[in-house]
């Protein structure tokens, strides 16, 4: 939401899109500005009388042919606007306008009330620490603090192994590519691979409990396993395909004994009839122009989107690290590249980071820790079912601010600051980790916006990698079920609980947005933005009373 005006600090080759444009003048000074800026003696008559053989600027140009009265008439009026700002009491230059927060405006730049939302959370720290000073004597409580910093070494030296582990893709891969026979990717190397991935990734979310971590790294190691997990399985996947591509490519150099059918791209989502009626087409074609297409298809599936690489070339050490560090979870042979390194900019977003660590510590040290404590203390002498249901509901509410903006603030460390601190470490061209998920008015709309490399991964490897074998509908469920799996196993790691709500609450989107796309209530943007923000604060809140107090 940068403005306009920040655009004279970029360099002419910036080729972000902005998207406001630089606000206009107004006419009536730019009527009567000389060419050094100055203002006219004479109101900018002159100016206006070199356009007057053009347009008015406020009426329809005069033809040739008018009469006198006619010109007489055009020249008062525009003498007398051009004079307005000599008098006294000069009129206002009304029009029909909109204001900034109406639905037609073009507006869109409120950087400022994200500058309010930073000063807003100022204001909650001091006022924190003021009342701790006077309670305790100390500005801050050290009991969250003393959970991040418990053995934070094991915990680095875990996460280091448990990325190098990924690294066995490749080999792996090598193999596959090289072997002629039951090894190869499209035999039994999918296979291979697919069971190291099982047994690595309950290895790894099992290891938090072996050795009895806090809950808070727990929460940052099973959220870096499943973010490694997917890493592991587009890299690996995607050069299945290519490795596959690659030998068809090979064969066809003999093509009397192989298939000619056309080149399916990967992931494909084209259904089953119509790859059908493609094979169909290709039959009527010349035999040999369709050898020659299909030849051409397969090596462009072979080259990178940029055209600088081509497979097996990524196959090296130095491949896998860059893709390790570069934050998307799809593999691309090759990824847009921005020309250097902006030291500043990633001493901001570093910095930002670890603010945004602190507040979500002070979030969580004073207004949630301890009204789950007290509301758990309140469950165990409490046998009444209404009385439990009332702290419950208690509970929850007080919850809803406090998870507002714990919610806003991981958005922010995650897509704002940790993915772009990594994209300038890597020079990674595409920021766009994000959408305006604020503005969504149903689910599938705000799984698509809030977290963009997540909708790329699952797009690309459930969704996609299902359609030639499920309708529409059912890959979309496919996709919400894995979605939905992967959080109540994130809550289940952190409450040591398996208790399902995340997942039945997840599960419930679908049917909430086929109600949404009825007739009656489709189209009501407002009232669906509405209805979706009530239930993510409220689900957020929910879900932590549930799990941790249930």
């Amino acid at each position: 939401m940068a403005s306009s005006t920040s655009h004279q600090h970029h360099d002419a080759s910036d080729s972000i899109v902005r998207p406001r444009p630089m606000k206009p003048g107004n006419p009536m000074v730019l009527r009567a500005q000389g060419e050094d800026g100055s203002l006219k003696a004479n109101g900018g008559l002159k100016l206006e009388n070199q356009l007057s053989g053009l347009s008015s600027g406020r009426s329809t140009p005069l033809p040739p042919d008018a009469p006198p009265s006619a010109v007489s008439i055009s020249s008062a009026r525009k003498q007398v606007r051009a004079q307005q700002k000599h008098r006294l009491f000069p009129t206002i230059d009304y029009a029909a306008r909109v204001s900034h927060f109406d639905p037609k405006s073009d507006y869109r730049d409120f950087r400022g009330f994200f500058v309010l939302f930073w000063i807003g959370l100022a204001i909650m720290v001091i006022t924190t620490m003021l009342r701790n000073i006077k309670d305790t004597g100390f500005p801050f409580r050290a009991g969250v603090w003393a959970l991040l910093t418990e053995r934070v070494w094991q915990l680095a030296l875990s996460d280091g192994a448990m990325v190098l582990s990924t690294s066995l893709s490749l080999p792996l891969h090598r193999i596959f590519r090289s072997s002629k026979g039951w090894l190869r990717w499209e035999r039994g190397g999918m296979a291979i691979q697919s069971i190291y991935q099982a047994a690595w990734l309950i290895l790894w979310v099992n290891w938090p409990f072996m050795l009895h971590w806090t809950w808070t790294a727990q929460v940052f190691f099973t959220l870096h396993t499943i973010t490694f997990l997917m890493k592991m399985h587009s890299y690996a996947f995607y050069n299945g395909h290519l490795s596959t591509t690659e030998h068809r490519l090979s064969a066809l150099d003999n093509p009397e004994n192989v298939s000619t059918a056309a080149a399916v791209r990967y992931p494909s989502t084209s259904p089953l009839s119509e790859l059908n009626k493609e094979k169909e087409r290709k039959k009527h074609k010349d035999e040999e122009e369709a050898l020659a297409e299909l030849r051409e298809d397969l090596a462009l599936e072979l080259t990178s989107p940029l055209g600088q690489v081509t497979y097996p070339q990524n196959l090296t050490v130095y491949n896998y690290a860059d893709y390790i560090l570069v934050p998307t979870l799809c593999y691309e042979i090759e990824y847009p590249r921005t020309e250097r390194i902006q030291c500043l900019e990633l001493f901001w977003k570093t910095l930002a980071v670890f603010g945004c660590i602190f507040l979500l510590t002070i979030t969580s040290e004073e207004f949630i820790v301890p009204v789950l404590h007290d509301a758990s203390l309140r469950l165990n002498n409490i046998p009444s079912t209404s009385e439990t249901l009332l702290i419950l509901s208690e509970t929850i509410s007080l919850l809803l601010f406090p998870f507002m903006v714990t919610f806003l603030l991981v958005f922010l460390v995650i897509f704002e600051y940790v993915l772009n601190a990594f994209a300038e470490i890597t020079c990674f061209a595409d920021r766009r980790f994000y959408s305006d998920w604020w503005n969504s008015c149903d689910w599938l709309e705000f799984s698509r916006e809030w977290n963009i490399p997540v909708h790329h991964f699952l797009r690309r490897h459930v969704y996609g990698a299902s359609r030639p074998y499920m309708s529409r509908n059912m890959s979309t469920l496919v996709t919400f079920l894995l979605s939905a799996l992967g959080h109540e196993l994130v809550m289940g790691v952190i409450t040591k609980k398996l208790r399902g709500y995340g997942f039945l609450a997840q599960m419930l989107q679908l049917p909430i947005v086929a109600l949404q796309r009825t007739r009656w209530v489709k189209g009501k943007r407002l009232f669906n933005n509405i209805c979706f923000w009530i239930s993510m604060i409220l689900g957020l809140s929910m879900m932590c009373a549930l799990y941790v107090l249930v």
